[in-house]
């Protein structure tokens, strides 16, 4: 699974790391989508973490399409609100 976090680049992730993502985006998503930013930034940052410890970086010189795209680290609640909304913005 290829994993973009905007601005930032490309990651690739094992298929035995696709679970955790799924469940670090729900959390993001459900704090989100209760409407209160409290805890919501450092969800997120959980979730960009998880991203770039588990990953390896794809290269430059790679071209790979994104399976994911991660909004950006710095991200508002506010912005957020469009993103993490409905199924999320990991397919399943």
């Amino acid at each position: 699974m290829i994993v973009r976090i905007s601005g930032e680049g490309q990651y690739r992730l094992g298929e035995g790391e696709a679970q955790r993502l799924y469940e670090l985006e729900n959390g993001v998503a459900g704090i989100v989508e209760g409407g209160s930013e409290d805890g919501f930034a450092s969800a997120f940052a959980e979730l960009l973490d998880y991203v770039r410890a588990k990953g390896k970086v794809v290269a430059d010189d790679e071209i790979e399409t994104s399976d994911v795209i991660l909004p950006p680290s710095d991200i508002s609640f506010e912005e957020a609100s469009s993103e993490f909304t409905g199924e999320g913005l990991i397919p399943d």
